[in-house]
């Protein structure tokens, strides 16, 4: 693997905090560092907003990827040395139960026809994706009739697999992982709702070089392919 050292004659461990839209990322690119370095990638996934929480209560990590205004906080806050790294771009998008016909949102009036029509709608409340979502149904004017037959969960997926929804919302990598459901695709341009996904090292961390190795290796093209395959955008 291209950039990484041989493996060493101790090996180490590092803690990276994950936030959930690079969790598949993460759970090919953590054992492909493993074999090629010979340390330990534990790797714990939580929403942005927790994972700040944890750190900030003292739980110990090496490495955080979470959204960009989160990683900006924590270096203010000296939690995270800087500079902020930024990694890989989501996009909010819609899914339904495999082999059922696709609605049409290639428009903001698609969009929020096909919202209407479906008996219920799955998203991940209080999370990136829901707060999007929730200003995309505050655009379209119909914020109350969509709570009204909400279900609220994480992978919102999940709900439409299950026959629980009709549509599921949430960043499409999220999305894409729950097997039995389909990417409808990407809300359009106009609603577009889209999130920065950084990362950078704990303050005084344990493994600063070995923080270093992992950070550079998450850049890499290796890396990149990954992340795109998993419906992210690198960089």
């Amino acid at each position: 693997m291209a950039g990484l050292s041989p493996q060493p004659a101790t090996a180490g461990e590092i803690r990276v905090f994950c936030t959930q839209a690079l969790r598949t990322s993460l759970q090919e690119l953590g054992p492909r560092f493993e074999k090629a370095t010979g340390h330990t990638v534990v790797i714990a996934v939580a929403p942005s907003g927790q994972l700040v929480k944890r750190l900030a209560n003292g739980e110990p990590a090496d490495l955080i990827i979470a959204n960009a205004d989160n990683i900006d906080a924590l270096i203010k806050a000296d939690k995270v040395s800087g500079p902020r790294v930024n990694i890989a771009r989501a996009q909010v998008g819609l899914s339904i139960k495999a082999g059922t016909p696709k609605p049409d949102i290639s428009t903001p009036d698609a969009v929020k026809r096909a919202l209407l029509d479906a008996k219920a709608v799955a998203y991940s409340a209080g999370g990136l994706s829901g707060n999007a979502f929730e200003n995309v149904l505050t655009k379209l004017g119909i914020t109350d009739e969509i709570k009204a037959k909400a279900r609220n969960g994480s992978p919102a997926a999940g709900f439409v697999v299950r026959g629980e929804a009709d549509i599921a919302v949430q960043q499409i990598p999220e999305l894409i992982a729950v097997e039995g459901a389909e990417l409808v695709g990407p809300l359009p341009a106009e609603l577009d709702q889209v999130t920065q996904f950084s990362m950078g090292a704990v303050a005084r961390n344990s493994a600063p070089d070995l923080v270093k190795a992992m950070l550079t290796y998450l850049q890499s093209p290796e890396a990149q392919t990954v992340i795109k395959s998993k419906g992210l955008t690198p960089g």
